[in-house]
């Protein structure tokens, strides 16, 4: 679905580029999380692919279409569909219904077609019962959701978020987190910029930038794998990833490149003598270990 060559970018003509000859490729339906230290060229990187920024060298398409092309940059952005960091520079309508409302009637679309639009994609997102709220009184949470229905609404191929649980509760984030989910589950393409690791588990590939290129691209358990080039960038390991490390070095037979509670509980009951296949017995116990790593 999207294609990058060789993407060159910089701010300014006479700096050091942002982004210095990315290639990239992701297929319709992934789910791609995009990490990295900050200053990494991470958010500039994907503003290139709705063609908010265009490329000083090489190219991005979107369905075979080129985001230099102005002909084809309506078309880019209704296929991929943004999220900023930030849900209040986004959020415009002076309720949470009259924004959503606001990309299908620039569209010029029947007012009883957006009416229905509206109603489906609040009720899809839970979020029914906030149609005549005010944005600001919303909760963080509540905000993210929003501006992900603004941007649902318009029925793009794909979403890019940028640090979409960042300040957010722990209920908040499990909230955003499953939206997230349950819209890769259904064929959007997701492309999700991460600063906790441990909001990635879902993720089907993690793609780790540093000083404007790829450093490594790969399935999540290896490139949360790799400790040592994780900690170089500051970067936390997940306390998963980490309490298998440490079991493996204390002489467990498991595999260090599992990322959920229950892929660690397997790996763990696997290795006891006799205790294989009882894994879901000891749920909570694996959770207790975890929150002592």
């Amino acid at each position: 679905m999207i294609e990058v060559k060789r993407l060159v970018y910089g701010y300014q003509a006479s700096e050091k580029p942002v982004l210095n000859g990315i290639d990239l490729t992701v297929r319709q339906g992934e789910y791609v999380a995009l990490i990295g230290p900050n200053g990494s060229g991470k958010t500039t990187f994907v503003k290139h692919l709705n063609a908010l920024l265009v490329p000083l060298e090489g190219s991005v398409s979107v369905d075979g279409m080129d985001t230099r092309n102005p002909r084809d940059v309506p078309e880019i952005r209704r296929r991929v569909g943004m999220v900023f960091q930030d849900p209040d520079s986004q959020i415009v309508g002076m309720t949470v219904e009259e924004d959503l409302a606001f990309g299908p009637g620039n569209l010029r679309l029947p007012p009883q077609q957006i009416r229905r639009l509206v109603d489906d994609t609040l009720a899809k997102l839970g979020l029914s019962g906030l149609a005549k709220r005010i944005p600001h009184t919303l909760s963080g949470g509540e905000k993210r959701l929003v501006a992900i229905a603004g941007v649902l609404i318009m029925k793009p191929r794909c979403l890019v978020l940028d640090e979409p649980t960042a300040y957010l509760d722990p209920a908040g984030r499990q909230r955003v987190l499953g939206i997230i989910r349950e819209l890769n589950n259904e064929g959007i393409t997701v492309l999700h910029i991460a600063h906790d690791l441990q909001d990635i588990a879902d993720a089907s590939r993690i793609v780790l930038m540093n000083g404007g290129t790829v450093l490594l691209d790969g399935a999540p358990g290896d490139i949360l794998n790799e400790g040592e080039i994780l900690e170089t960038l500051n970067l936390a390991v997940p306390p998963i990833t980490e309490l298998m490390r440490r079991l493996r070095e204390q002489g467990w037979s498991v595999a260090t490149n599992v990322l959920t509670v229950q892929e660690a509980l397997v790996e763990i009951m696997a290795s006891l003598p006799g205790k294989k296949g009882e894994a879901h017995l000891c749920a909570g116990g694996a959770v207790e270990a975890v929150s002592h790593v």
